[in-house]
């Protein structure tokens, strides 16, 4: 859940502290925030932030009741874009999640909201698969549940050794933690 930051005085009379924020930033780099192009940076700049940090997912948890409890389901390739907590620089990354319901069915569109969820807000891929992984298990009751990232971070692509490079991350609970035949299964449907 994202922590949430008390409003300063400022927003009381109407201003955004982040355009005053994007402001100084301009002109600390060497900018005119005044120039044609950045007059109305600072306003977009505290407007996506906003928008970012405030995401709201909708319904995340509509379900369905199951006949079988032994079928795997997976939703792969989720994309979504976080911020790296280290840099504050983007990342984003290609979401795989797999499930044996018990007695309920996710809805297809929730994985997608549940992940986006985690996703918007200051983050580090590692707990983005642990947190889509333990929520989606709280949701549906069941403890079997997989989810694999593999992410591209621009903190590295754009900053340091500047090389793209994909990381993967994954996080098994119950059964694909304890049974390599189910994850080898797994494995093989995301190939295919």
């Amino acid at each position: 859940m994202n922590t949430v930051v008390p409003r300063t005085g400022a927003e009381e009379n109407g201003a955004d502290p982040l355009v005053d924020l994007a402001q100084r930033l301009l002109k600390e780099i060497g900018e005119d925030p005044d120039r044609d192009g950045l007059r109305q940076t600072p306003e977009r700049f505290a407007r996506w932030w906003r928008e970012f940090i405030d995401y709201d997912p909708g319904t995340i948890d509509t379900l369905f009741e199951t006949t079988t409890t032994s079928q795997m389901v997976v939703v792969s390739d989720i994309r979504v874009w976080s911020l790296c907590e280290h840099h504050l620089l983007p990342f984003n990354c290609s979401v795989d999640i797999a499930y044996r319901p018990t007695h309920r069915l996710l809805g297809l569109s929730k994985f997608a909201r549940v992940a986006h969820r985690h996703a918007h807000r200051l983050q580090v891929q590692e707990r983005l698969v642990a947190d889509i992984a333990q929520e989606v298990a709280d949701i549906t009751e069941t403890q079997d549940v997989a989810v694999i990232a593999k992410g591209e971070h621009l903190c590295m692509t754009m900053r340091g050794i500047k090389a793209s490079a994909e990381m993967t991350s994954t996080a098994f609970l119950g059964a694909f933690g304890d049974d390599s035949a189910l994850r080898s299964e797994l494995f093989a449907l995301l190939r295919s």
